[in-house]
């Protein structure tokens, strides 16, 4: 079974920063894409960044220059380091993993991570 399991969210003033965390666990042979996304209540889910298995790196025109997203592939984990936080990035943080397993590949989610940002 494999699991997604995040760590790092919490509450931080506006300009400040945060780095999240998202650990691939369970029995698996590789992961491609991994990508974080983040959703408020009542609004769709927002792609934030994505990173290849080569490490090619996108994301959304807002977080641009402020967040980065980066995997140590030997630990399965993904990071989204976050700098000059603002209210608007305010939202539950979802990693997402493309896993092969088992000679097949498949999306899996983590639990998602509350992120909240004062001004």
């Amino acid at each position: 079974q494999v699991q997604l399991v995040e760590s790092g969210g919490g509450l931080v003033q506006a300009g400040g920063s945060l780095t999240l965390s998202c650990a691939v666990v369970g029995g698996f042979s590789d992961i491609n894409t991994m990508t974080w996304y983040r959703q408020v209540p009542g609004n769709q889910r927002e792609l934030v960044a994505t990173i290849t298995r080569g490490g090619t790196t996108t994301y959304t025109d807002s977080v641009k220059d402020r967040f980065t997203i980066s995997r140590d592939n030997a630990e399965y984990t993904v990071y989204l380091q976050m700098h000059s936080l603002k209210p608007e990035d305010t939202a539950v943080y979802y990693c997402a993993a493309d896993v092969v397993r088992a000679g097949t590949r498949g999306d899996y989610w983590g639990q998602g991570i509350q992120v909240t940002v004062s001004s």
